[in-house]
């Protein structure tokens, strides 16, 4: 049995209220219409996600309720304060911890999120955006393995990477 993880990070941010804190910055208008296109994206690749493992942030939460309506049996996430400005390890864990699905959608943050892509991967894809990881930058990435409690560091095969200025 192989599983795919969908790493995506979360859309544009606005800054547009400089009262709220770090955590509760919603989207902008671009994150807005980002996160539909990714998830748009990942419907037609028919990489619908089984569990989606998301910080707790505003705007991952709304990163996810963009995205959702694109696929009809949209799981409902599980929230993870953990994985709110999470280092690579602390993803991993998380990771490893996640429902027996043979899709998980994990939604996180920069800078954690780029190396924790550069680090699960064997390699690398072709892709000149990939190492800055920019928002709504999303990787699909499969893994021979039977269970999420067996993923590793350099074990992942990245199938796709997309961003959405080029969707």
């Amino acid at each position: 049995m192989s599983l795919r993880l969908i790493l995506t990070r979360h859309a544009k941010s606005s800054w547009g209220n400089p009262g709220l804190g770090d955590h509760d910055r919603p989207l902008n208008g671009r994150g807005r219409t980002s996160a539909e296109k990714i998830g748009a994206w990942l419907a037609a690749r028919g990489d619908v996600p089984g569990a989606v493992l998301s910080s707790t942030s505003a705007r991952t939460r709304e990163t996810w309720a963009r995205m959702a309506p694109a696929f009809a049996d949209a799981p409902e996430p599980r929230w993870e304060g953990a994985l709110y400005h999470a280092g690579p390890q602390t993803m991993l864990e998380v990771l490893q911890t996640a429902p027996p699905a043979a899709r998980v959608l994990l939604l996180a943050h920069n800078p954690g999120i780029a190396e924790f892509a550069a680090r699960i991967v064997t390699q690398p894809p072709d892709h000149p955006r990939f190492d800055d990881y920019p928002t709504a930058a999303t990787t699909v990435i499969d893994f021979d393995v039977g269970a999420w409690a067996d993923v590793d560091w350099r074990m992942g095969t990245p199938v796709a990477f997309a961003i959405p200025r080029e969707l």
